[in-house]
């Protein structure tokens, strides 16, 4: 017998990451979660983003469904912007997920 506990974030979550395993589905697609490309310190790709709160050239922050990212670096900038991914280059020095 199945028991589903409805109105929990957290076992919402949870049930999805095993519907996803258990369906070999990926994981952004069934969660939505962020999907971060790091090529070297100088290229960032953020894909599934909601928005951007913050652009300097120095920090660049980005809203995704379940946490914040920040980029900390020099001549920071947004090469280019859809919908649902971005690409970020630069002197990448740190990236941080803040919830």
């Amino acid at each position: 017998m199945w028991h589903f506990y409805m109105g929990r974030d957290l076992d919402n979550e949870k049930f999805k990451e095993k519907l996803a395993s258990a369906a070999s589905m990926p994981k952004d697609v069934v969660l939505g979660a962020a999907v971060v490309t790091i090529v070297g310190c100088q290229e960032v790709c953020i894909e599934n983003y909601r928005g951007i709160i913050e652009y300097t050239d120095v920090l660049i922050r980005v809203q995704t469904k379940g946490c914040q990212i920040r980029l900390q670096g020099k001549n920071l900038q947004i090469e280019y912007y859809t919908n649902d991914e971005m690409k970020i280059t630069g002197r990448i020095c740190s990236l941080e997920y803040c919830k």
